[in-house]
């Protein structure tokens, strides 16, 4: 009988046959025992195709069926899959972010459990990595999901994304190949294992697209819905405030207070003159409440810059990532942990 998930060590790197491995599959799933036998024997199967050292690192997101089960069977018997279980369901970011950290693979493939994502095409996210990209997308063709629930929101998500951030991506979710170190330093917040280019395009990472099929589920349930479409909304306004104004928020709460400052100043400068030219009290118009309540409101977004400045320099201090990444060192030079290449 198999050690259970409970009883097994959260790091089996004891029974992997490469300490840093070429590939590293990081696939991320929530109840998908229907699907985890066939995605296992594909992906082994494709991968020994590519004659590659290899690891699957398996998340299970606190699933509640007997995935968890399987894994450990299935890495009972083989040395390349690494399970990983969280101990309860958090999010597929969380699964992601937990699976970057255990890869340690140079290349570190994302994929679905579900087989929407076809195993035999690693190769061809490979080879647009190995050219020296930071990130490869896989942009998916034939997408068999409905046109209005699913198809229109993504290419509307996906246009927003382009226009807020700047990354030529075209489509930002799913198969995605990254540079090991790369993968490694990221930190996601909620929602950010879907702006994965988008992330590293900010960075200043380089970001290649290839073109991918897209299948419809092996078998089980999406676990999306329409609310998604509203989540990703709200994921792509925070992406662009965080990245908007070299990620300062004083200078974009300090030049939006500023402007309602002279708005509000010219109104009350115009008042002023009716009073004296044609002796109208200023109390008496309706627009001096409305300009002495746009300058409460520019003090306010003052603090509010202030205090936010505060918080994103905390942040940055404890997460410890940089937004940039050091392409190259110059010769001679002692290597940098901290940079790109110190993973």
């Amino acid at each position: 009988m198999p050690a259970s998930p409970a009883s097994r060590p959260m790091d089996t790197d004891d029974t992997s046959p490469e300490v840093s491995p070429e590939v590293s599959i990081v696939v991320p799933m929530f109840n998908e025992e229907a699907c985890l036998d066939e995605f296992h024997r594909r992906t082994s199967a494709a991968l020994a195709a590519l004659d590659v050292s290899y690891e699957i690192v398996a998340v299970s997101d606190g699933s509640t069926d007997g995935t968890n089960a399987r894994l450990a069977t299935l890495a009972a018997t083989d040395p390349h899959l690494r399970p990983r279980y969280l101990t309860r369901n958090t999010g597929q970011w969380a699964a992601i972010s937990a699976g970057f950290r255990a890869a340690r693979g140079a290349h570190v493939v994302v994929m679905d459990a579900d087989l929407q994502n076809r195993p035999e095409e690693i190769g061809v996210l490979l080879d647009a990595a190995r050219g020296g990209a930071d990130l490869v997308s896989g942009r998916r063709r034939g997408r068999p999901e409905s046109a209005v629930w699913r198809l229109w929101p993504s290419r509307a998500a996906n246009a927003m994304l382009r226009a807020t951030t700047g990354c030529p991506a075209r489509d930002m979710g799913g198969f995605k190949c990254l540079r090991g170190d790369v993968a490694r330093r990221l930190r996601l917040r909620a929602g950010q294992h879907r702006l994965l280019p988008a992330l590293v395009h900010l960075m200043g990472g380089s970001v290649v697209e290839v073109d991918v099929h897209a299948d419809a589920r092996f078998a089980g349930t999406s676990k999306y819905g329409l609310s998604r479409a509203v989540d990703v909304l709200f994921d792509i306004v925070m992406l662009w405030f965080q990245s908007s104004f070299k990620a300062r928020p004083i200078y974009l709460f300090g030049r939006v207070s500023l402007a309602t400052v002279a708005l509000a100043a010219a109104v009350l400068l115009w008042l002023g003159l009716e009073r004296i030219v044609v002796g109208t009290p200023m109390t008496t118009r309706p627009l001096f409440y409305v300009s002495m309540g746009v300058g409460l409101a520019a003090m306010m977004l003052m603090g509010f810059g202030f205090v936010l400045e505060l918080l994103s320099d905390t942040h940055a201090r404890i997460t410890g990532q940089d937004p940039y990444m050091v392409r190259e060192d110059p010769p001679g030079w002692p290597a940098d942990p901290t940079n790109g290449h110190g993973a």
